[in-house]
């Protein structure tokens, strides 16, 4: 998501609120969230305020000590001239902020990137606008694009819906959506990142994952020719989990961005959830210009390292082909064992808590 996925949304916020800017936003709830109209347009501002200081001050612990407020006697011109505003300073922070900054959010990992802040400044504009028509009794709809891009970047763990728009607000407690039961507790989700001496393993989300399917660069600098199949095929295998339901984004593909210059030099990544007992598949490609400098090593490593310290993984699983002895190589120094043939071409490796 970008800078411009904000400023959309910000416009079609106000020329919502613009209908009612004559009415007093105090004495009216907003929807189903305890605040009146006044007060949610407010945590709006202050939202997509403190988001912007966060990702242009690279928050590292928490988020920047100050607050909006507003002047006293703001009335509802004012205050959309606000919203206007720290909508467009969070568009400026995003689009200028570097593809590796990462800053400040408490869920779930601490941090997000430029796209993590652009989706989190976006759904609050979005639920929020949302939350304040149903109480001032005006119609308002989002387009199903920038719905969609919500849901495929923070919202990873959510099936997609027949619609979008209907989908995000089910999927934060606002709606129903047939076959499915209501949404009492929810939060978002941005990706998560571990970093190497050399490498930052970047989680791929299933926005990223849908370009990266359909021939894209998933958003990364590549070097070389760009990604191998393979971290298409992991691409539509994360893309294929998220269709059906059963993504969870922990266990996702992983760009293998060097931090030296930002360029993704290979994935690797989890072909699904571990298993009733622990048991999880992990696979990796290397771009050709990248290989033989121990990229995929370290990326094993620590990602293994980081595997194996959960509770619901025990065992991690690979294979490589008899054929190739550097992805061997590349299994035996990271840990793994053989655990025999799988047939004639196939060999089986594990790595055990």
């Amino acid at each position: 998501m970008s800078g411009d996925h904000v400023t959309e949304a910000v416009a079609g916020c106000l020329a919502v609120l613009r209908g009612a800017v004559g009415r007093d936003w105090r004495s009216v709830r907003a929807g189903r969230v305890e605040w009146d109209c006044h007060s949610t347009a407010v945590h709006i501002a202050d939202d997509l305020l403190a988001y912007a200081a966060n990702l242009a001050g690279r928050a590292r612990d928490a988020y920047v000590p100050f607050e909006l407020k507003l002047d006293e006697g703001t009335g509802n011109t004012g205050l959309l001239q606000v919203l206007e505003t720290t909508g467009a300073l969070l568009a400026a922070a995003v689009t200028t902020a570097p593809p590796d900054v990462r800053a400040f959010h408490p869920y779930p990992f601490r941090g997000a990137d430029r796209h993590g802040f652009a989706a989190m400044g976006v759904a609050e504009v979005l639920l929020h606008t949302h939350d304040m028509a149903e109480g001032l009794g005006l119609a308002y709809a989002p387009s199903a694009e920038l719905a969609d891009s919500v849901l495929a970047t923070i919202f990873p763990h959510v099936q997609p819906g027949p619609e979008p728009w209907p989908t995000l607000l089910w999927a934060t407690g606002r709606g129903e959506l047939p076959g499915r039961a209501p949404v009492t507790g929810w939060r978002w989700y941005n990706n998560l990142v571990l970093r190497t001496e050399r490498l930052a393993l970047t989680g791929v989300r299933p926005a990223a994952a849908r370009d990266l399917a359909l021939g894209g660069d998933g958003g990364f600098h590549w070097i070389g020719d760009g990604p191998e199949e393979g971290t298409r095929d992991a691409a539509r295998m994360l893309l294929k989990a998220y269709e059906a339901g059963v993504h969870r984004p922990e266990f996702t593909s992983f760009a293998l961005v060097r931090t030296e210059d930002g360029r993704a030099v290979g994935a690797l990544g989890f072909h699904g959830a571990p298993d009733e007992s622990g048991r999880v598949e992990i696979g990796y490609n290397l771009v050709g210009d990248a290989r033989g400098q121990g990229y995929a090593t370290e990326a094993l490593r620590a990602l293994s390292g980081w595997a194996l310290a959960r509770d619901d993984v025990r065992t991690l699983y690979a294979r490589a082909q008899k054929a190739n002895t550097a992805s061997q190589g590349v299994l035996t120094r990271a840990g793994f064992e053989p655990a025999g043939a799988i047939d004639d071409r196939l060999l089986a490796y594990e790595l055990h808590a």
